[in-house]
């Protein structure tokens, strides 16, 4: 399926300049029409079946005369701009690639009944999920760094952060205006469709990761259910394009929890081996068995332990559990975030996950 997009500008030298980025970029995904008469645009509104329209400021849009189903924006000059006469606008001066989100998101709200425009089968992406053992242990930035050695490798990555005060920003950096908190609204408004707003909404930062910037408010995030994180991820996996979707969790076992420990190929339990970290990841093996025998469902199979922050001073590895063992990282004194991210995407620590 493709997204009509119509635009009306008195530009022609714009329009033919847009209508060949997108053709590079999109011609799978939109078929462009260009006008710099109104009354012709309006003509191909209803015949073309349009789904977006936009159009320059010049023009006063009778709102009255477009079709239904028909989404409109204005084409400003701008990006401080936001509205013009009561209706949304999109800076015309941007990448094309940000230009196409902001149509996305536009066409999702005006298309709850469309179930997405890719038809990738399901199972193809391998999840993995990073679980800190306890406080301290390093958890989002070794899922960080393993991300960024995915996407290394050439695998399309999607880092996701469902802890309730994490913060993919922390470790990654990309344009557009979206956060999760669009994908919450949707999710309980249930009036856009949320394969398109997951795919509009979504950064890239340089390393090649894909990412969701967190809520500028963090009680947003609690308004997320279990139920909603996973939805979200089930429609990642069947309408995206990721090879690899690493998750960043808070670690839980309650049962309304278990569902995302089930749905990832690999457990990634991060500790820092210290004394009160060795207890801690005791406990949580012994857990983890109890709940295989009562809900009969398989996690230690797919889980390893991954020690991080490690101290030859005050860290020991714990041999009494069943973990599969991915290794040890050091401490990083005097670092940004950034550059441990980094220092750790290098090592060999990751190469039993595959």
């Amino acid at each position: 399926m493709k997204i009509k997009i119509a635009i009306l500008d008195s530009d022609k030298n714009y329009l033919t300049r847009m209508v060949s980025a997108f053709a590079a970029r999109y011609s799978d995904k939109t078929e462009m029409y260009s006008f710099t008469d109104l009354d012709a645009a309006l003509d191909c509104l209803g015949e073309a079946k349009i789904d977006i329209f936009l159009a320059s400021p010049d023009f006063d849009i009778d709102m009255s005369a477009l079709p239904a189903r028909c989404g409109f924006a204005y084409f400003v000059e701008s990006s401080e701009i936001e509205t013009v006469r009561d209706q949304r606008a999109i800076c015309k001066f941007q990448k094309a690639d940000l230009i196409y989100k902001q149509i996305l998101g536009f066409y999702a709200e005006s298309s709850a009944a469309v179930t997405g425009m890719k038809t990738k089968s399901e199972g193809t992406a391998k999840i993995y999920a990073f679980l800190p053992v306890s406080g301290g242990a390093g958890s989002s930035t070794a899922a960080a760094a393993f991300a960024k050695r995915r996407a290394s490798m050439g695998r399309k990555t999607l880092y996701m952060n469902f802890e309730d005060f994490g913060c993919a920003d922390i470790f990654f950096a990309g344009e557009g205006q979206f956060n999760l908190s669009d994908i919450i609204y949707v999710l309980k408004s249930k009036k856009s469709n949320l394969a398109l707003k997951l795919e509009s909404t979504v950064k890239q930062d340089a390393s090649g990761v894909y990412f969701y910037s967190n809520p500028v408010v963090a009680l947003d995030m609690m308004e997320l259910t279990e139920d909603d994180k996973l939805r979200i991820l089930k429609e990642l996996v069947v309408t995206a394009d990721y090879d690899t979707i690493v998750l960043d969790l808070p670690l839980s076992f309650e049962k309304e929890k278990l569902d995302l420990l089930k749905f990832a190929d690999s457990l990634i339990f991060v500790s820092d081996g210290s004394h009160v970290s060795r207890i801690k990841l005791a406990r949580v093996y012994m857990a983890m068995k109890v709940i295989e025998e009562q809900n009969e469902i398989w996690l230690q199979n797919k889980s390893y332990i991954l020690y991080n922050r490690f101290s030859n001073k005050t860290s020991q590895i714990l041999d009494t559990v069943e973990l599969k063992p991915l290794g040890g990282i050091p401490r990083f004194e005097n670092a940004t975030s950034h550059q441990i991210v980094d220092q750790i995407a290098g090592m060999n620590v990751f190469n039993s996950l595959q």
